[in-house]
Order: structure tokens, then C-alpha cells, then sequence
């Protein structure tokens, strides 16, 4: 029996994810996925049309964008999930050499220095999670009208649409990226990934 694609011999894998991360992951891409293709139905007129049952859409949009945090507040219970947001939320001067390196377009591996995480992982993660908590207060300000005064429901309105499209945005160029490494794909799908990968595209990660 030929062994599966995805499995890499004991010799050349390191591992990078445990079940927590991966977990978490995976519940938040859903529900982020859930978030999205709603308020796609909910806004574009053609996608309306042929979805219909629009309280329902609706419903679905409120309660995945309420249960966004979920994952993460249970991933906390993870030492390893605790670990990965602490390499998340600290910044070097690697990651300032980085970010240079990305806005010259130089993508020579000895000019992109890394942890565990890149500099840009660890501007996305940030930017997603402030974007998630303010999605999330104007959408409750949205969602129970009587809690807030009409000025404050007519600016979360517009906050919360536009910054919807830039999630959006943003979500697809993640998406993009992550097609294009396949190696990186096999770290959040399995856990492991090739050592030579890990030590070209993450020099400075000491497993």
C-alpha cells in the first residue's frame, strides 16, 4: 500500500502545528467562511435573488459572526495555542528586514528572515483580529437597535459594510498565498512539514 501524499517521512518532517492550532483554524475559517458568503447574499442583489430566505441568511450572519471569538477563547486552554499568539505578537528586527524585503520584492530567502511566523503572518493575524472585534461591536449595535442612539447604529452601519469589504479583500489574498504554498498548506492540514521548507522559508524557527 502506497503511503499518502500528504505524509512525509519521519527523517524530513518537522512538526509545526498540534491539534489545538489546527483546530482553531479550521473552526475559524468556517465560521469566517459563513460570515462572508451571508453577507454576500445579503448585499449583492443577484446572490440574494437566487438564495433567497433571507431571515435565514440573516440569522446565519449574526450567529457565526457572534461565535467568531469561539475558537480562539477555547484555544487558550492550549499551552501550544498560548505559545504560537505570544511568537504572533512580538515583533524583531527580522521582521523589520522582512517587510523591507517584501516592499522591494525581493523574495530571496536570506533577505526574509524568520521565526516560526513571518513578518507578514504576523501583520495579518493582527490586522484580522482587530477587524473581527470591531466587525463584531458594530454588528451588535446593528443587531439590538435599542441598545445604542441612531447616529451610532448609522456610523456602525457604515463601518461595519466597508470594513466588510476589506475583510473580504484581505481573506482573498490570504487564500491566494496559501494556494501558492502547498508546503504551508500541509503544516495547518497534517502538522508537519518538510525540514528543508522549514529552514529555507523559516531560518530563524528552532523547533
Amino acid at each position: 500500500m502506497s503511503p499518502r501524499a500528504d505524509t512525509l517521512p519521519a527523517a524530513t518532517a518537522v512538526r509545526r502545528f498540534g491539534r489545538a492550532q489546527r483546530g482553531v483554524h479550521r473552526a475559524t475559517a468556517v465560521l469566517m467562511g459563513v460570515c462572508v458568503l451571508t453577507a454576500a447574499c445579503l448585499y449583492v442583489p443577484q446572490l440574494a435573488q437566487l438564495v433567497g430566505r433571507r431571515a435565514l441568511v440573516v440569522t446565519l450572519h449574526q450567529w457565526s459572526g457572534l461565535a467568531l471569538p469561539v475558537p480562539v477563547l477555547l484555544g487558550l486552554a492550549s499551552r501550544a495555542f498560548r505559545s504560537d499568539l505570544g511568537r504572533l505578537n512580538r515583533f524583531g528586527p527580522h521582521d523589520r528586514t522582512w517587510l523591507r524585503a517584501a516592499l522591494r520584492r525581493d523574495k530571496r530567502p536570506s533577505s526574509r528572515p524568520a521565526g516560526k511566523f513571518n513578518a507578514g503572518q504576523k501583520v495579518y493575524a493582527a490586522w484580522i483580529a482587530g477587524a473581527t472585534l470591531v466587525m463584531l461591536g458594530t454588528g451588535l449595535m446593528m443587531w439590538f437597535t435599542h441598545l445604542t442612539p441612531l447616529v451610532w447604529r448609522t456610523s456602525a452601519t457604515f463601518v461595519h459594510d466597508w470594513l466588510a469589504l476589506t475583510v473580504g479583500i484581505v481573506l482573498a489574498g490570504h487564500i491566494g498565498m496559501a494556494l501558492a504554498d502547498p508546503e504551508a498548506r500541509r503544516g495547518m492540514r497534517t502538522g508537519s512539514v518538510d525540514r528543508d521548507w522549514a529552514e529555507r522559508e523559516h531560518p530563524l524557527w528552532r523547533p
